[in-house]
């Protein structure tokens, strides 16, 4: 029985041992197809991934030389403008100064032209040499009354004659030139600036403006006698103008500066009567409580 066994032991141990050996040359080279397929796998993996860095470092290449195209560009571009602008400025500059000097000659043209027109009226006709002549320190030649003295009494409207501008006188032109002389502290030429806009436009759109800033540039010229008369005229002129509330409230101010407050009271009183609701008006009132607080008012 023993035998029997140890037998049959024997047989299934040899042919686990031929089985063992039937399979196992085959394991091995499988193994190596697949190892061999990995390793080709892996390979081509490689190529690829080596292809497509390349083609980023190319890339990345080109759009470091794109950017920096854009960038030249950029920098020729800006630099192009700003040169454009300077030029520009320039020329503007230039055109300015150009268009002032045509506006002064313009002006200065005019006032010429007025003078000569002065002076040939003043000449007497024959039979005027009987009479006597007038009192040039009366009045200066724009009807107001002579630095140092106040007028007595409201100034009636000049007498408005048509007078036919020299060739190139445009109105919006003389008025800025005659208020650029005005903002410059050029009294006198702004005076005569708009002493002719009133002569040549006195309808003018900007006719009340003007004759205000007559008595403005008097006032400021240290003039106030003759600055009352030019106020006085605005508001004889022009009663329906937007000029007028100033000009009662210049007017008040220029009689204060001569020391008159009794009439710089009046003119006052008539502004806020008139005009109760005007910036002007308020004004008024503070400069009429400043006069009755003085002493002695």
């Amino acid at each position: 029985m023993t035998i029997r066994i140890t037998t049959t032991r024997a047989v299934l141990s040899l042919c686990l041992a031929l089985a063992y050996m039937a399979l196992t040359p085959a394991t091995p080279a499988a193994a190596d197809r697949e190892h061999q397929q990995i390793m080709a796998d892996l390979r081509m993996l490689q190529e690829q991934t080596q292809q497509l860095q390349a083609l980023m470092n190319d890339l990345g290449e080109a759009l470091r030389a794109v950017s920096s195209r854009i960038e030249d560009q950029t920098s020729l571009e800006r630099k192009a403008f700003a040169d454009g602008k300077v030029q520009m400025d320039t020329m503007s500059g230039d055109l300015r100064v150009v268009r002032e000097k045509v506006d002064e000659t313009n002006v200065r043209l005019g006032s010429i032209t007025q003078e000569l027109e002065s002076i040939k009226q003043a000449i007497p006709e024959p039979a005027a040499f009987t009479s006597a002549p007038p009192n040039p320190l009366a009045t200066d030649p724009t009807g107001a009354a002579t630095p140092g003295t106040s007028p007595v009494g409201p100034v009636p409207p000049p007498t408005t004659v048509a007078v036919t501008p020299p060739s190139g006188i445009q109105p919006q032109r003389l008025w800025q030139s005659s208020y650029a002389d005005y903002a410059a502290a050029n009294y006198s030429l702004a005076i005569q600036g708009f002493e002719s806009y009133l002569k040549y436009f006195p309808k003018g759109q900007q006719a009340h403006e003007a004759q205000l800033y007559v008595g403005e540039a008097l006032a400021l010229d240290k003039k106030d006698a003759d600055a009352v008369v030019a106020y006085e005229r605005v508001i004889s002129s022009y009663p329906g103008s937007t000029s007028v509330p100033t000009a009662y409230y210049k007017r008040g101010l220029a009689f204060e500066r001569l020391g008159e407050p009794g009439r710089a009271k009046e003119s006052y009183d008539a502004l806020i009567k008139q005009f109760p609701d005007t910036s002007p008006a308020t004004m008024a009132r503070q400069r009429l409580e400043a006069i009755s607080s003085k002493p002695g008012r």
